[in-house]
């Protein structure tokens, strides 16, 4: 039988005793520090919804004093931060970089969920244009309720004081022929009461895709929209001038499902990603869209999409979960320069590059993160801040974060590139010429020679 350990006041562990005696204690420890996280987690979650409920309340002095109240408590019950070994994916700042404090201007949910994290939160050097980039916000079928990680993410955006949030998709739970208008209806008010009135507060623009939970594009036997109800409700919610985005419009052409818009001199382009297929007249539409004066004179474009191009996660490395002829899109996406390409629906963050263009295959904040198609990286919830800095050939600068520990995730604990069902992807710091002959073979060995090229 193995002797209970000695009291912590106690002088010494007997020998035979000292492994046991410390794992017990760093056990008590990490369960000690988990029922404090999880109890903040909740006293938080639950003192913000407060908060939204009192923000358009007939007594804002009420909403001030709460606010007001939730910050001194969560910052005067903050524990030492304990050390503790981070994510493989944790990196810690550069020396170049700063953490900064809490700024008494920001407002006060944002500084009570500064409060609340028990650490310094890194910002990254600001670029001449500063982007915040989620996705992936819903939880299961149905659900008017948002993972903490969502009202945590939505909360800290004024902290790093970007000039737009964009969002890859997938802001509710559709997509089930079984939800009536009323659950639809319900679940687009609780993501304006999680996430655009609150932004709408910040007085931030809001660009977005539709995603396959938000309003499908699939195609049913007759041609038709499987969702089509869905598709209406949600055109129905975006076009209500109480929900305005802020953005400025180019052309609003199928607003939410195809449109375009200029944000700090950069042109965007938001398509329907929420299915594999593109129609041609939608593709013509983007194509003449891109080739315009507009978008050619503007210092950068960008495109949204749910569906990626290519194939980063398990589960969804198949046809279907990818947009359809990938290298034809691309090489159309190239002719006009568009820079970068910012997806969701894989659930897993992975930067990456194929050809001329770039690859922001963003993180979740909702339920489900994925690992990837490759290496040993745990799933992951994050988001991303992306700075834009004209000057630097590069152009874009990722910071993302995991969500849960809120620890930076760098580069080079990400595979060094990937190999899906339908074309390598390198990753974001990484050239065809610098894979080992043995990663080009593995890739070959995969795929093809044909598809393990640079593009």
């Amino acid at each position: 039988m193995i002797p209970l350990c000695p009291a912590p006041e106690q002088k010494s562990c007997p020998r035979s005793q000292k492994e046991i005696c410390g794992g017990q204690r760093f056990r008590f420890a990490q369960n000690l520090a988990s029922w404090y996280k999880e109890g903040a987690a909740v006293l938080l979650k639950e003192a913000m919804s407060s908060l939204r409920r009192l923000r358009s309340s007939r007594f804002p002095w009420l909403h001030r004093i709460l606010l007001f109240c939730v910050t001194i408590l969560l910052a005067c019950s903050q524990p030492q931060a304990p050390d503790v070994t981070t994510s493989p994916l944790a990196a810690p700042p550069s020396a170049s970089t700063s953490q900064a404090t809490p700024n008494p201007s920001l407002p006060a949910e944002t500084q009570a969920m500064l409060a609340s994290l028990g650490q310094p939160l890194f910002n990254p050097p600001r670029g001449d244009v500063r982007f915040v980039v989620i996705s992936d916000l819903n939880s299961a079928y149905g659900s008017t309720e948002y993972d903490p990680e969502v009202d945590k993410g939505i909360a800290l955006i004024p902290f790093w004081q970007p000039d737009m949030v964009v969002c890859s998709g997938d802001m509710v739970a559709g997509q089930s022929p079984t939800l009536t208008q009323a659950e639809i209806q319900a679940m687009w008010a609780a993501f304006d009461d999680h996430v655009a009135a609150p932004l709408r507060g910040y007085n931030l623009p809001y660009g977005f895709t539709i995603g396959n939970h938000d309003a499908s594009s699939a195609l049913g036997v007759r041609g038709g929209f499987l969702f089509q109800q869905e598709r209406d409700l949600a055109a129905e919610y975006w076009n209500d001038p109480n929900h305005d985005p802020k953005l400025e419009f180019v052309d609003r052409f199928e607003f939410p499902f195809y449109y375009t818009f200029e944000q700090n001199g950069i042109f965007f382009l938001a398509w329907d990603g929420s299915s594999h297929i593109i129609p041609p007249d939608k593709l013509a539409w983007a194509e003449a869209a891109l080739a315009s004066d507009r978008a050619q004179g503007a210092k950068m474009r960008i495109l949204l999409g749910h569906l990626p191009l290519y194939s980063v996660a398990i589960g969804r490395d198949q046809p279907g979960d990818v947009m359809e002829n990938a290298d034809e899109r691309r090489l159309m996406l190239e002719k006009y320069n568009v820079h970068t390409y910012i997806s969701g629906h894989h659930h897993a963050y992975y930067p990456a590059h194929r050809g001329k263009l770039q690859l922001l295959h963003m993180g979740i904040l909702g339920s489900g993160p994925r690992p990837l198609i490759a290496g040993n990286s745990p799933p992951i919830k994050a988001m991303t801040v992306l700075d834009i800095n004209f000057k630097d050939p590069d152009l874009t600068t990722y910071t993302t974060y995991d969500m849960q520990t809120m620890t930076l995730l760098k580069y080079e604990a990400l595979p060094r590139f990937l190999t899906g069902h339908n074309g390598l992807l390198l990753r974001r710091d990484i050239e065809w010429d610098d894979l080992e002959p043995a990663e080009k073979a593995a890739c070959e060995s995969q795929l093809g020679a044909d598809q393990c090229t640079p593009g």
